[in-house]
């Protein structure tokens, strides 16, 4: 039966489960910590450890994923509890773009997948952690609007879960579930749209313009957001991507892929204000842009 299917379907197929398959764990594991965080977490043990002073809180947002790493497939979810629980925008957003990226595991992937080089795997870290500050210090001093969609306009599945006569942890595991169920969808619906754009979109015709260092980076920038790899795994993509693009398109594509990418952004969707997630999307490509063309420059 499959033998008569055409050979790029197949092959759209076969991407779209390893997509899924491999975002899929990530997406339970974050939707468990929400579960956890929902329950557990009260706004007065935030606020209490918590210091007063923003920067403080940016820098701790900014380098939580050392300690507390999260994949960009689960991230949303714990971003979502987080500031629910009134954790300061400008501590949450950080820790958004940075624990996809600067958690030891992908460090070390980073390292392994570019000749074992710590000078790829800094530098990535560097452009992410950049990026993070500079949401950071905006969201704390510049933008003071409220971020998140309002609660009505959410899927209110969690509610059944709530029973006071019920067990905190059975509880936790039932805001879990919801979650899960919410943001695997839109995890389905970016793994789908990603697969086709590997297979029907031909990589030679970005390729045959990587000649331009500037225009290299814009199109592996847009190349990261259409493949929407788990940050685990993209290095390894971003190696063979290396003897063409140079160095500085590279980093371009290591450093947005973990903040935005298709399935991020639809999940995305589900959580923060259209107003937000488009000044979002502005000042990423914007910082990213500018920090591969200095590399491109100085090194």
């Amino acid at each position: 039966m499959f033998s008569e299917l055409p050979a790029s379907f197949l092959q759209m197929s076969a991407i779209f489960l390893s997509i899924v398959i491999e975002a899929l764990p990530f997406v339970l594991l974050g939707s468990i910590i929400s579960g956890f965080i929902e329950v557990y977490l009260t706004p007065e043990k935030v606020v209490a450890a918590l210091p007063k002073n923003r920067f403080l809180n940016i820098l701790i947002g900014s380098f939580a994923g050392l300690i507390f790493p999260s994949c960009e497939c689960g991230i949303v979810p714990i971003i979502h509890r987080f500031l629910k629980k009134k954790v300061p925008t400008y501590t949450a957003i950080p820790f958004l773009v940075t624990a996809p990226v600067i958690n030891p595991i992908v460090l070390f992937a980073t390292f392994s997948a570019l000749g074992n080089s710590w000078l790829f795997a800094l530098t990535r870290a560097l452009g992410s952690l950049i990026l993070a500050q500079a949401l950071g210090l905006l969201l704390g001093f510049v933008w003071t609007e409220d971020i998140l969609v309002s609660h009505k306009n959410l899927p209110l599945h969690g509610h059944k879960h709530t029973d006071p006569k019920q067990g905190r942890l059975f509880q936790s595991w039932g805001h879990a579930i919801d979650e899960f169920f919410d943001s695997g969808r839109y995890l389905i619906l970016g793994a789908l749209f990603a697969s086709c754009v590997q297979v029907y979109v031909p990589t030679r015709i970005l390729t045959s313009i990587s000649s331009n260092p500037l225009v290299a980076i814009l199109i592996l920038m847009l190349l990261s957001f259409l493949l929407s790899l788990c940050s685990e795994a993209d290095a390894f993509i971003g190696s063979s991507l290396l003897g063409t693009f140079g160095m500085a398109p590279v980093m371009a594509f290591l450093v947005i892929g973990p903040v935005l990418d298709i399935k991020n952004l639809l999940m995305m969707t589900r959580v923060f204000k259209k107003s937000f997630i488009r000044n979002f999307i502005l000042i990423t490509v914007a910082l990213v842009f500018l920090f591969a063309a200095s590399l491109e420059v100085f090194l």
